[in-house]
């Protein structure tokens, strides 16, 4: 299951979004906003960060105007790697070496027909693991201690 959540800066990317996730035949669960009306995101964030965490969802998407507010409130969560992403290689690339679990994306930044590439990319890359590893570890270490 994919969870996705999007404040009013997003809403409209959210809804092609979970539209395209129903045209693939991925089960998700959307956490708001429901109308488009002005939310504050980590009201947003933190749900779908915390059904990543406990494993409800296996990853996120979640949507602002720039993805930046969704991302910093996500990674509060202990488990979280969220990331902002623009372009296909870094969208690409947080998965294989980050093993980020959920992807920020800007809807007053990106256009939607980028931003479906953007999440088929997310969605399709898989974590390399190996030498990364010793580096998720690390970050894992950091947030056990704090």
């Amino acid at each position: 299951m994919i969870a996705i959540g999007s404040d009013h800066g997003g809403y409209e990317l959210a809804q092609k979004i979970c539209k395209h996730l129903e045209e693939k035949g991925l089960e998700y669960k959307y956490f708001g906003t429901y109308n488009g009306e002005k939310v504050d995101y980590p009201d947003i964030a933190l749900p779908v960060a915390k059904s990543v965490s406990c494993g409800e969802a296996e990853k996120g998407f979640l949507i602002c105007g720039t993805g930046i507010g969704m991302s910093i409130a996500a990674n509060k969560v202990k488990g979280i790697r969220a990331a902002v992403c623009t372009d296909h290689f870094s969208t690409k690339f947080t998965r294989l070496h980050n093993d980020t679990n959920i992807l920020c994306l800007g809807g007053r930044v990106l256009g939607d027909l980028f931003a479906l590439e953007l999440v088929d990319i997310f969605l399709e890359t898989e974590y390399e693991g190996g030498r990364h590893q010793a580096r998720l570890d690390k970050i894992k270490q950091i947030e056990d201690e704090n």
